[in-house]
């Protein structure tokens, strides 16, 4: 018998508003789910819609628990008997796990995914969604959107994903995933991009600040219409163009709130998402865990000596275990 491979995979969806970035996530969510994968998808973009995109109606969508709003939950849970940290209230979103911290699982059951994650049937199969949350009325004027998605990224430092298991991510519009270092924890992240200069300029944007992290990128050209359009994208974005999609009956109807069964979806977006898969999946080779453990901490450095430490009144470089490295062998321990 053939071995499975070992596949395991985070993956982000990013690109500037109205670009489709959410549609696309959701069509890869499906996909993937159509395999039978487990996968947790999760909105981390301001304008909430991935829930609607996976079909979710208006009311079963706003019902959604936000990660945000559960973040002492999740602090308290991932804190563990870490004996590094002296409390909860002295974590922030780039505290990084150690010896004793405990570790999320794509499968199992934990109380972080009672409180934050809901089941979703999809025709195909089923996923596990979390969301951060909209942005309430209570936030305009005194927050920032970056202070719900460091749930999402505390929680992507402490999950540890196994064999054949994704973590699918609708990340923020345009550049502003680089407010955090939530953007190095993806083994791949997908640009979507149109065939405009405004719709090139995030990628441009994204490939100079991902240079120096050996981040992943691959550019998913969307609305492409005709020759011209494919030639414009192969122009500014080069080798980096994997893949194109243009008009699609089914997405237009699932936008209608209608969506057809997903094996309805139109043969060359059927292979689209194929090669998104394939392009996602080659990246386990040169999955790296000590650089991944390293960008987590040199984020948590940053973030303690600009505001951490005086917010919470702690060194909250002591919080970081120099001798562990988050690694599936790990978590098989914990």
């Amino acid at each position: 018998m053939t071995p499975i491979p070992f596949v395991n995979m985070k993956i982000a969806f990013v690109g500037k508003g109205g670009s489709g970035k959410t549609t696309l996530s959701s069509l890869f969510i499906r996909h993937l789910a159509g395999t039978g994968s487990p996968v947790i998808a999760v909105d981390a973009d301001i304008n909430q819609h991935l829930g609607a995109a996976l079909g979710l109606d208006e009311g079963a969508a706003g019902e959604l628990p936000a990660l945000g709003a559960r973040l002492p939950l999740i602090k308290d849970y991932l804190r563990g008997s870490n004996p590094r940290i002296a409390s909860a209230d002295t974590m922030i979103k780039t505290t990084p796990p150690g010896e004793g911290s405990r570790l999320l699982r794509v499968r199992e059951n934990n109380p972080v995914y009672d409180a934050c994650a809901r089941g979703v049937e999809l025709d195909g199969g089923a996923v596990r969604l979390m969301v951060t949350g909209p942005f309430t009325e209570a936030d305009l004027g005194v927050a920032c959107y970056h202070s719900k998605t460091g749930a999402v990224e505390l929680c992507l430092n402490h999950l540890v994903d196994g064999r054949g298991e994704y973590v699918v991510v609708d990340m923020t519009a345009g550049s502003d995933s680089f407010a955090s270092g939530m953007f190095t924890r993806f083994d791949m992240t997908f640009l979507v991009a149109e065939p405009t200069r405004k719709g090139v300029s995030v990628y441009r944007q994204y490939k100079e600040y991902a240079r120096d992290f050996g981040i992943d990128l691959k550019v998913v050209g969307n609305k492409v219409r005709d020759a011209d359009d494919l030639e414009f994208l192969r122009a500014e974005v080069g080798d980096d163009l994997l893949v194109t999609v243009g008009h699609s009956d089914w997405v237009r109807a699932m936008e209608k709130g209608r969506p057809p069964r997903f094996e309805l979806l139109e043969a060359p977006n059927k292979e689209a998402l194929r090669a998104l898969q394939g392009a996602a999946d080659a990246t386990y080779e040169v999955r790296d865990w000590e650089r991944y453990t390293r960008q987590m901490v040199h984020f948590h450095l940053k973030n303690a000596q600009s505001w951490g430490n005086e917010k919470t009144g702690a060194d909250l470089e002591s919080q970081i275990d120099p001798g562990f490295v988050l690694r599936e062998s790990v978590a098989a321990t914990a």
